[in-house]
């Protein structure tokens, strides 16, 4: 069964009563499956009740489910003959940050992400996905071997942020994430983004810059966190919900300012709840997504990139 959420504890207790209905069965105790498949029923009922009308800071909670797909998950569902490459030539290693080349799907790929991992372990070796700058100094590594040899790029989102250590700013964060959309921008391949998480401020448009900018359903993107938005405004953050309002971070409404292009519809109740289904989606946007970038002339596709990313600051004039 998959973590609750707080919004969830209706949903949570009909599955309760399942699985103890289901644990009966087993023990050859009862034979209850008309019971249970209208005690699903009903879950199915709520799940799409509450999943319709999430509001903004529901959302944020569930793009930040333990539970949800990480990028190692997207790697091992979609891409074949996965061959990571590490290091930034320059200072070190940053796990936060993966990437390689492989096949998706038959075609070859440069194949990048930010990998939060799912459990204690994993995520401190991966910093929370919180890259600094060596990892983005890597991504930029990547990206121009992949112009060199004429790969497409495909970048996966899933961080709250750059890592704001005195380390990392002593290293130079701020000009490694910008160095990085700069080579976003310039590459003469295909780039095709998807924020499959949480996509956070610079850290996560280091890696976002792309011809086609795709967005899981329930996942959030925004220049600030709910919690430092709220910090900054009223000094706390408890305000964090109105904050998500403010921010306009959902799918929906991103797509509505142009800034992603599409989204990628999750399952019923979310990703974590049936993760192969979510992935098998994402493939098939991403598939979707590269077909006609595929073959197109390199100038083309960076005067593309380029212009998509002018046009949203452009304010009409009456």
């Amino acid at each position: 069964m998959p973590a609750f959420l707080d919004f969830e504890k209706p949903i949570a207790e009909i599955e309760g009563k399942i699985e103890e209905l289901r644990h009966l069965t087993e023990a050859g105790e009862l034979n209850i499956a008309d019971e249970v498949g209208k005690l699903q029923e009903k879950v199915n009922r709520l799940l799409k009740q509450t999943y319709s009308k999430l509001t903004a800071w529901q959302k944020v909670q569930v793009a930040r489910h333990a539970q949800r797909p990480h990028f190692s998950d997207y790697i091992e569902a979609l891409i074949e003959d996965f061959t990571p490459l590490a290091g930034d030539r320059a200072f070190a290693e940053d796990r936060a940050i993966i990437g390689g080349l492989g096949r998706f799907r038959g075609q070859a790929v440069m194949i990048m992400g930010t990998e939060k991992g799912d459990d204690t372990d994993a995520r401190l070796t991966h910093n929370f996905g919180m890259a600094r700058p060596e990892g983005y100094r890597k991504a930029q590594r990547l990206m121009m071997l992949a112009d060199r040899f004429g790969l497409p790029v495909v970048t996966l989102i899933d961080t709250s942020g750059a890592y704001p250590g005195k380390g990392a700013e002593e290293r130079g964060q701020a000009e490694a994430i910008a160095r990085s959309i700069e080579v976003c921008l310039n590459i003469k391949v295909p780039l095709v983004s998807v924020i499959i998480g949480e996509g956070g401020s610079g850290g996560a448009m280091a890696l976002a810059a792309g011809n086609r900018v795709l967005m899981m359903e329930h996942a959030i993107y925004s220049v600030i966190s709910p919690e430092g938005c709220a910090s900054i405004l009223w000094r706390t953050s408890e305000q964090a919900k109105e904050a998500s309002e403010a921010l306009k971070i959902t799918a929906e409404d991103l797509l509505e300012l142009g800034i992603i292009d599409e989204i990628v519809i999750e399952p019923l109740g979310g990703a974590h709840r049936d993760p192969q289904k979510a992935m098998g989606a994402l493939g098939d946007a991403l598939e979707k997504a590269l077909e006609p970038l595929v073959g197109k002339e390199g100038g083309v596709l960076r005067r593309e990139r380029r212009e998509k990313f002018l046009e949203m600051g452009k304010i009409g004039l009456a």
